[in-house]
């Protein structure tokens, strides 16, 4: 079972709910694998930067038209990652309140999406908990980002927009790696043992979560996500 305020219960993966979508589309050779690992998601592959002339990225992505998460009870997300099984890359998480359209060729249009960029030096251990109650580790630590800390951006670049990232109708969540043109490269791996929405109380650090990636069982169901940015980036950033 899943402990109050500390969703750490990570068998609610849902792979088949995950595609990868890669720098490929545009003619790069970068490429990215969402596995199982043990209990968590394995996001790894390799970012080529040679085929596009220091650009490159690779992204796992959630899939589905009819996918619509409403989290405007919540505070902002909470992505939790093994350490020890993770390299010192800056990794993006990804939120898009509308789905792209397609193109004449089938491909995907550009939208607005919103980003935050993070990396282990961002993350920090798990709250003290009873350990009677559950287990961890001091490599498992996390990263909790406001919503005001997601940044609008399109085609990699960030824009200025009248609107707010719409909460209540979240379609898509995506966890990404991108050269920052040419900074970093090669094989890239991060375990992720969820990502949950949560509501942090003003008055006590207690969370309430609610899946986006990874299970913990009995929280709300319209939060529930099959599902994932470093600090933000300034001017263009490659990748979507």
């Amino acid at each position: 079972m899943a402990v109050e305020g500390l969703p750490r219960d990570f068998r609610g993966w849902r792979l088949h709910q995950w595609t990868s979508s890669d720098d490929r589309v545009r003619g790069g050779k970068s490429q990215s694998f969402l596995e199982s690992r043990g209990t968590a998601a394995y996001f790894h592959g390799t970012l080529d930067i040679t085929a596009l002339g220091g650009a490159g990225f690779a992204s796992q992505r959630t899939v589905g038209e009819d996918q619509h998460w409403n989290l405007e009870s919540f505070t902002g997300i909470e992505v939790s990652i093994d350490l020890s099984q993770s390299d010192d890359n800056v990794y993006t998480l990804i939120l898009k309140d509308e789905l792209p359209p397609n193109a004449s060729d089938g491909r995907e249009q550009a939208t607005v999406s919103w980003e935050y960029d993070f990396s282990k030096s961002k993350c920090r251990p798990f709250p003290q908990i009873d350990s009677s109650t559950t287990t961890t580790t001091s490599s498992y630590q996390s990263v909790f980002v406001p919503w005001d800390h997601f940044k609008p951006t399109y085609r990699g670049k960030l824009v200025n927009t009248p609107r707010s990232l719409d909460l209540s109708n979240i379609r898509r969540v995506s966890i990404m790696i991108r050269s920052f043109f040419g900074s970093q490269h090669g094989d890239f791996h991060v375990r992720v043992l969820s990502i949950v929405a949560v509501a942090v109380k003003s008055t006590k650090p207690a969370r309430m979560p609610s899946i986006v990636a990874g299970n913990a069982s009995g929280h709300q169901k319209d939060a529930q996500v099959a599902t994932t940015a470093a600090v933000s980036g300034n001017g263009r950033r490659d990748g979507e």
